[in-house]
């Protein structure tokens, strides 16, 4: 039997159970031995009956002196009933609805029984206990030790599960470790096949931590070494040297109408000093909303600019595209700068010919980038196309785009002018991302994090609203737009359905609102749904002021900047993820003005009341973010999809300490020296479909 065998070839797997077991995504020997158990049962404390307590979780062995199984009269249940003996004293056993058990066990079995030790008027019993005959020279399965508890399906029971592995269990000796023995040691971590072993059957709760400890560092490593083979791949890389001008740099900042934080300071810096070595930067600015991380991306385009390269920043929307263009116009005044998306191009202090079409408009500016006249080129993917090919492309900037593919990197390496080398590369996002968190699945990346606010932001005031005080919240909403201000007002879902009959809707309260409460104001609209062109339309809108307040879904979540916009009123708060809250919160609160975000909620647990005050009290993004973490895990909080974690069976962002021993061991890991490790990490990467 091998670990390939198909699970079909165990005793008492039939097509039936194999369907069920496909479902769980075991098909093979493999598959079942990397089926973890979720909890553990400890009945490894063996008890006599005459020490039984109250409350105990405990296993006796004894003798069956009596059962039989009969029908209860008030609840219509079988219940079946032993009298267990053993040396010290007798024990009553209640099962109920599992008449089998009285055909199973039979007089004179000699039984271990495992489970709670209750006590009635009765005395003291044990009520449904896992139970097992004792066989000769045979290890018991479920009871008598520390028990494994498994993920289920319907049909499929622990028991099963259990004797299944117990099946395989001498294969494990056959498991090629994939570790090298060097770095057992440096981590600490038992061979892989005592821990397979240890994980489904422990002998001890330290056994269990160690086995556990073990096969997460594995799922840790794994993803750590694929971050590190990436980056080896780009130290092999050469990238144009940016030398830094100090005087340049102090004279751009100069111009500044505003002091840099110390972290913007240091974040700038250490960008700079990636960027004048000739090998490609791949670095993470992370930076709460608000916190400038703009300004930092503009003092290092200057400087390139200023050194005869040209940068390229590319958005992930339209709307974005032009908020940065316009952005960049006022902090690179003197700069040629153009927009490219699908539907505007554009070049800054440019006039055109009058009559001039907009696709001899759009071949022009292609022309001026390819030709080296523009320093930063803003867009869209629409950057992407063959026909821009810059003449001296030093610098790639993405926003909100975490890592770049190895594709969109050889994409970008094409359009750089020089085929020898690659652009630097920089990611900018304003979702914190806790830095264990950010190392873990951004491993490849250098990370620059920007916390500190600019002095005179004032935090934005947070309210869990009561629904009944919803008069008073329209109230203070008129106030804010007689005084000039802007409002947001956020809604989960887009149409009335089936399943959130409770939720408002973007249509509904927008008739509402524009109908009825504020039929003196300009109500406006914008859903996901939407045409772009659309959606643009109404942000312009927005944005120019014509609109006073704007019923959304989570479209407006990132990066839209709105200074005049003072409250966020989000509606069924709690179907939002804290992190995906913090994101609305920062859409005001970005000027001098007194912000404020009103929580409406109907949720009645204590779960959700938890979380919204929680938020309520912080302000802090990346305090938000680890809450959310803890809470909800990775996958529903970033959507990390293919980042490899969705993939974890155990490890998980708690496992802090293990996480940093793992990105330490894998810094410098000779591939050449291990190639198991190289080829064990490719098998991963095709299970796992890594972007």
């Amino acid at each position: 039997m091998k670990l390939s065998t198909s699970v079909t070839q165990l005793h008492r797997v039939g097509s039936v159970l194999s369907k069920r077991l496909a479902s769980l995504k075991i098909k093979t020997i493999s598959d079942l031995l990397y089926h973890f158990p979720f909890r553990y049962e400890d009945y490894s404390n063996l008890a006599p009956i005459e020490s039984l307590k109250d409350g105990e979780q405990v296993t006796i062995k004894g003798v069956i002196e009596v059962i039989q199984s009969k029908r209860s009269p008030r609840k219509r249940t079988i219940i079946t009933e032993a009298v267990v003996t053993d040396e010290t004293d007798r024990l009553k056993v209640v099962w109920f609805g599992q008449p089998f058990i009285s055909k199973q066990l039979k007089v004179g079995d000699t039984v271990f029984l495992s489970g709670k030790v209750t006590e009635s008027i009765f005395g003291i019993q044990m009520s449904s206990p896992m139970y097992e005959k004792e066989q000769e020279e045979k290890e018991t399965t479920h009871t008598a030790r520390i028990v494994p508890i498994y993920p289920l399906t319907a049909g499929v029971t622990q028991k099963q599960l259990r004797l299944l592995i117990g099946q395989v269990q001498g294969i494990t000796k056959d498991i090629d470790d994939w570790l090298p023995e060097a770095i057992q040691k440096q981590a600490n971590v038992m061979s892989l096949d005592v821990a397979i072993q240890g994980i489904h059957f422990p002998e001890t709760l330290e056994a269990q931590k160690q086995a556990e400890k073990r096969l997460k560092f594995d799922e840790l490593f794994l993803l750590q070494l694929r971050a590190e083979k990436i980056r080896q791949a780009i130290q092999l890389s050469s990238a144009v040297s940016v030398p830094f001008n100090k005087e340049k740099a102090s004279a751009f900042v100069s111009t500044l109408p505003f002091t840099l934080t110390d972290d913007q300071k240091r974040a700038a810096w250490e960008i700079i000093q990636d960027i004048e070595k000739s090998i490609p930067m791949n670095r993470l600015l992370e930076g709460d909303v608000g916190s400038g991380k703009t300004v930092v991306a503009a003092m290092v385009t200057n400087g390139v600019i200023e050194a005869g390269g040209q940068v390229l920043f590319m958005a992930p929307t339209e709307i974005l595209a032009k908020q940065h263009f316009s952005s960049m116009k006022k902090l690179l005044g003197d700069k040629t700068i153009a927009i490219f998306t699908r539907t505007a191009q554009e070049l800054s202090d440019y006039v055109w010919e009058e009559k001039i079409s907009k696709k001899k408009k759009k071949e022009d500016i292609i022309q001026k980038i390819n030709n080296g006249e523009v320093d930063l080129i803003i867009g869209t993917h629409a950057l992407l196309t063959d026909k821009i090919q810059c003449k001296s492309l030093h610098l790639v900037i993405v926003d909100e785009q975490h890592r770049f593919g190895v594709e969109q990197r050889k994409s970008m390496k094409d359009r750089s002018g020089d085929e020898n080398t690659t652009p630097h590369f920089l990611s900018m996002s304003a979702t914190p991302i806790p830095r264990s968190f950010a190392l873990t699945i951004y491993g490849d990346l250098d990370l620059s994090i920007i916390k500190q606010m600019p002095e005179g932001r004032r935090p934005v005031k947070t309210r869990v609203a009561d629904p009944h005080n919803r008069q008073k919240a329209y109230t203070f909403i008129d106030e804010q737009i007689q005084k000039g201000r802007q409002i947001f007002v956020i809604c989960p879902l887009i149409q009335e359905g089936k399943v959130a009959s409770e939720k408002k809707t973007v249509l509904d309260e927008h008739k509402k609102l524009s109908e009825q409460i504020f039929k003196h104001r300009r109500v406006g609209y914008m859903h996901g749904k939407m045409k772009a062109s659309d959606k643009d339309d109404v942000m312009n809108q927005f944005q120019k002021g014509d609109i006073d307040i704007l019923v959304s879904t989570s479209v407006v979540e990132v990066g839209v900047n709105i200074p005049n916009a003072s409250v966020m009123v989000i509606e069924g708060a709690e179907s939002f993820g804290l992190a995906q809250l913090h994101q609305f919160r920062g859409r005001v609160g970005r000027s001098i003005h007194q912000s404020y975000c009103f929580l409406f909620t109907t949720a009645e647990n204590e779960h959700a009341k938890k979380r919204l005050s929680f938020f309520e009290q912080h302000t802090d993004g990346f305090k938000v973010a680890e809450h959310d973490l803890l809470l909800r895990g990775p996958g529903e909080v970033y959507g990390v999809n293919q980042s490899g974690m969705e993939q974890f069976r155990l490890a998980s962002m708690k496992d802090g300490d293990l996480i940093k021993k793992a990105r330490d061991i894998a810094k410098g890991v000779d591939f050449q020296k291990h190639p198991s490790l190289d080829e064990h990490m490719k098998e991963w990467e095709e299970k796992v479909h890594l972007e």
